[in-house]
């Protein structure tokens, strides 16, 4: 059932760093905002253990406390958070956005900036779906301390993945970090990595499955360059392969999508959908850093701002 409609001067679809900063932009001049989350505030920040190239944060910042420092000062202006998931989104002929959600509410704006983000790429595996949360891990900020004096193995050669590493080092006794290839990480982070004893690094592996002992993951299968396969016995095995952007609820909109799935607009943030703006780590060509999610998303304010004073 279908609840009753509300008109809003601009919806922002989602919660996290480009998406605050725009909701800060908007609010302090006093332009009606609500946010829609299906999450948690911060996105992916929230999720990251240490943050150490934020600008103003000389000793880094903690990912959960920059977030709910984010939204703070959003809520302070007058920008309202609603958790729930946003279904469609569509634009009428009298040049409202209209937005459903998956609980019923239907909600109209002016001006709507998708600020969805991105979520964690998976190996697509045996076992990974089934032991998720009991042995198979996206988030070592959330859930590398239940693996204390324990053996744990990480997936990727990437930043997101050494710096994961080095944190569950907190924790577990040791890391075996597993590469595809080549480490891609930035040469400050691969200086730590090598300092680590430890870490061991598995170059040229690629992950095969997860092995299990009744409802216990006891470790890791993983194929060689040369086809021949090993194991590496874990207690828990954590993934960050990548990202894949939240736009599932665009596919079947008159929004344009890049063949990734990633939001395609021009130079001033406007999707292929007037009054429908774009922003952060779901935009094409994005460069997935939370410093240019959040000036993204004050540009976008601007720019929503501009729009909504030309169809005044």
């Amino acid at each position: 059932m279908l609840v009753a409609m509300n008109t809003h001067d601009v919806l922002i679809i989602g919660a996290g760093p480009a998406a605050l900063s725009a909701a800060i932009y908007t609010t302090r001049e006093e332009i009606d905002t609500v946010l829609y989350e299906k999450g948690i505030a911060g996105g992916l920040a929230a999720t990251t253990d240490w943050i150490d190239n934020y600008p103003g944060f000389s000793k880094g910042i903690d990912g959960v406390q920059l977030a709910s420092e984010m939204r703070a000062q959003a809520e302070r202006f007058g920008a309202v958070l609603q958790f729930k998931e946003v279904h469609t989104i569509d634009r009428g002929s009298d040049g409202d956005i209209t937005i459903t959600t998956t609980t019923g509410d239907v909600v109209r704006a002016r001006a709507v900036l998708i600020a969805t983000g991105s979520e964690h790429k998976k190996l697509n595996i045996p076992g990974e779906d089934e032991y998720y949360a009991r042995g198979v891990h996206y988030c070592a900020t959330c859930d590398g301390a239940f693996y204390k004096g324990k053996r744990v193995a990480v997936v990727g050669g990437g930043n997101s993945a050494v710096q994961e590493a080095l944190f569950l080092t907190r924790f577990a006794t040791h890391v075996d970090l597993l590469v595809r290839s080549e480490i891609k990480a930035s040469e400050v982070l691969q200086r730590k990595l090598e300092e680590n004893d430890a870490i061991t690094v598995h170059k040229g592996v690629s992950p095969l499955e997860m092995l299990t002992e009744g409802e216990t993951l006891t470790g890791i299968t993983v194929v060689r360059a040369d086809g021949t396969t090993a194991t590496v016995p874990v207690d828990g095995v954590f993934i960050f392969i990548g990202l894949l952007p939240n736009t599932d609820f665009l596919k079947n909109s008159a929004i344009t999508l890049d063949e990734q799935g990633f939001v395609q607009a021009n130079e001033r943030l406007e999707t292929s959908v007037k009054g429908v703006f774009v922003a952060g780590d779901v935009r094409s060509g994005a460069t997935m850093q939370i410093a240019s999610a959040v000036g993204e998303g004050a540009t976008a304010a601007l720019r929503i701002r501009e729009y909504l004073e030309g169809e005044s």
